[in-house]
């Protein structure tokens, strides 16, 4: 039986080695400057490539600690995740940069960007167009989008993004409220009116001064109508024609909307 040489054997082990590290993916970004990874990282932001960008952006994180660069870099990358569609890596940056750099001057965009995250997340809200049953819809991110916006509008009240933080926060405090008008609608057209006056009547106690609570209303009269709980019904009715004399249920004169409730621009 043969027996390979030592030095053949070793030869042998010496080229696997060489040919597993010839393998491994080359760092392109090895001799390059912080600056010079942070301008290429900005080319992919701003070509759309946002996949690309993240790496490098990830890269000068580590080269830039400690400084500035570093800090811009953590906001980029959110907003590459963000615009990648990882949205719970982009929340999870942002989180990481808050509590990282409490007192920094971009902590105002900071919030922004995370309400935007959750905002541009349908709010939870939309799913209704394929027929899901809104009693099952989670509203989380909404509620997420307005907190993060509320505390930018408290906290930074002359940031340069604080006025579109406080129209966000009209828009989302609306669509809950139709949500929960809509949800107390859906028990109502299938005969669950307990259900819908449960729904109608958390909508008129959580929301205030918003335009689903005429019909939340509607629905309540209704629905107490149709389980022959006329005294309430007759509250109800008072209620709105006291609240909303001139509205279009108050007044008969309920027509179908041209355009959903949601498309408000």
């Amino acid at each position: 039986m043969l027996r390979a040489s030592l030095p053949f054997i070793t030869a042998l082990l010496t080229a696997g080695l060489l040919a597993g590290c010839s393998s491994t993916p080359e760092d392109k970004t090895a001799g390059w400057s912080p600056n010079r990874i942070y301008s290429e990282a900005k080319d992919e932001l701003n070509s759309g490539a946002f996949d690309k960008a993240v790496p490098l952006l990830e890269k000068l994180e580590g080269r830039a600690a400690g400084t500035p660069l570093a800090q811009q870099a953590q906001l980029d990358k959110a907003y590459a995740q963000y615009k990648a569609g990882e949205k719970a890596q982009a929340i999870a940056t942002l989180d990481r940069f808050m509590k990282l750099h409490p007192a920094s001057p971009a902590l105002d965009y900071a919030l922004y960007l995370k309400g935007l995250v959750n905002f541009n997340d349908n709010l939870g809200l939309f799913s209704w167009i394929s027929q899901q049953d809104l009693s099952e819809r989670d509203q989380k991110a909404a509620k997420d989008s307005f907190e993060s916006f509320s505390e930018l509008a408290t906290r930074f009240p002359d940031s340069r993004y604080a006025k579109d933080a406080r129209q966000r926060m009209t828009y989302i405090v609306n669509s809950l409220a139709q949500n929960e008008v809509h949800v107390a609608r859906y028990y109502f057209q299938r005969g669950a009116y307990v259900a819908a006056i449960g729904r109608a009547q958390a909508a008129l106690a959580d929301y205030q001064g918003v335009p689903a609570l005429e019909e939340a209303l509607y629905i309540l009269i209704q629905s107490y109508d149709a389980l022959g709980m006329t005294q309430l019904r007759d509250d109800a009715r008072r209620v709105m024609q006291s609240s909303y004399p001139q509205g279009v249920y108050a007044t008969g004169t309920v027509k179908a909307k041209s355009n959903p409730w949601w498309k408000f621009w």
